[in-house]
């Protein structure tokens, strides 16, 4: 199925493989930052976004490491300590997710620094009006197709805040030349048995996917559960190693015999040597008790390339998953519904 280019141009409407497989080039677009810029001291940095929007934050918890605290929230309201040193950066790809305009009124009432990033709607109106720092983003079929672009938006900001150098943005884009050379290898006119891509969406069909990743990896592993989600409309979770050998790693001994998962470690070299060697003992004691995993090992040199190679390959395996499962991967008309239910 996966090697019928026919089918694939008739079930993937949107082209989501054709955006995924560009996604490099959003790590060099000349995102810039207009309003006011016009920061003052920034003791700590509140994010707040949800879905896909969230996750281009997450990022941040692995590359770059930031010498202030850093907070993400997917909710609707904002910390207590938010205050006029505060920067508080509001992402929302539509403008018009409720749980972030809900943030951003608490935090002008708390008086915090305010940065946007949006694709339109209310919180590019807002941002306009009131001349606040604002990068917009590109139009794409679904945000989960801008992460890279949004986590481009915020170190952008967060440059022009001064929280990050200016050569973060360069060997970022540097990082997206690496990812442009490895995604030939992903594409749809490659066979399966030359394209891993398509040979793990395979092994996921049909399957709960469960993605565990180290504490560099585990943004990407997020993003991978994402992407199951809503590329293949499947079931899937996540977890984190250190963590998991404090209680998930027990719950594989026993129950349920019967295990209809699919596995998958996120593997970097660059993760600390004793989460390194947690996924290899981890997995020499779970060895018959739970599906063998399939070890992901992350290419590249730096961290930010192991990162980033993750990301865009779980975009191409979920994407043939959703394929695979016989479903246009781009849409999600069951979110668009929730929403418009909850509106009545």
């Amino acid at each position: 199925m996966l090697d019928d280019l026919k089918y694939i141009h008739e079930k993937d409407a949107h082209d989501a493989l054709g955006i995924v497989a560009k996604q490099a080039a959003q790590l060099r677009m000349d995102l810039a930052a207009s309003g006011t810029i016009a920061f003052g001291a920034v003791s700590n940095i509140v994010y707040a976004g949800m879905g896909g929007s969230a996750l281009a934050a997450l990022l941040i918890h692995t590359w770059p490491k930031l010498a202030r605290p850093f907070e993400v929230v997917r909710d609707y309201t904002m910390p207590n300590y938010v205050d006029s040193n505060t920067l508080c950066v509001l992402a929302s790809y539509s403008g018009n997710t409720e749980e972030t305009l809900s943030c951003l009124a608490e935090a002008e009432a708390k008086g915090a620094q305010i940065a946007i990033i949006s694709g339109g709607g209310k919180l590019e109106a807002i941002a306009l009006e009131k001349q606040y720092p604002f990068v917009k983003l590109p139009k794409v079929e679904q945000p989960r197709y801008a992460v890279l672009a949004n986590y481009k938006a915020l170190l952008v900001l967060l440059e022009k805040a001064g929280v990050v150098k200016s050569e973060v943005l360069g060997e970022l884009s540097a990082a997206g030349d690496f990812i442009e050379h490895a995604v030939p290898a992903w594409l749809p006119t490659v066979p399966t048995a030359s394209n891993p891509a398509k040979q793990l969406a395979q092994e996921m069909l049909g399957k709960s996917v469960v993605i565990y990743g180290g504490s560099y990896l585990y943004p990407a592993a997020y993003k991978w559960k994402i992407s199951v989600n809503e590329n293949a409309k499947q079931v899937a979770w996540t977890g984190q190693i250190p963590e998991f050998n404090h209680n998930e790693f027990l719950g594989w001994s026993e129950q349920p015999i019967d295990k209809p998962y699919t596995v998958i470690d996120l593997r970097s070299d660059h993760e600390h040597p004793r989460v390194q060697k947690r996924f290899v003992v981890s997995a020499r004691l779970l060895s018959g008790k739970r599906p063998e995993p399939f070890v992901v090992q992350c290419q590249g040199d730096t961290l930010l390339e192991h990162l980033l190679w993750a990301l865009v390959y779980g975009d191409f395996v979920t994407i043939y998953l959703g394929l695979l499962n016989e479903l246009d991967p781009a849409p999600v008309e069951l979110v668009e519904k929730f929403k418009r239910i909850l509106d009545e």
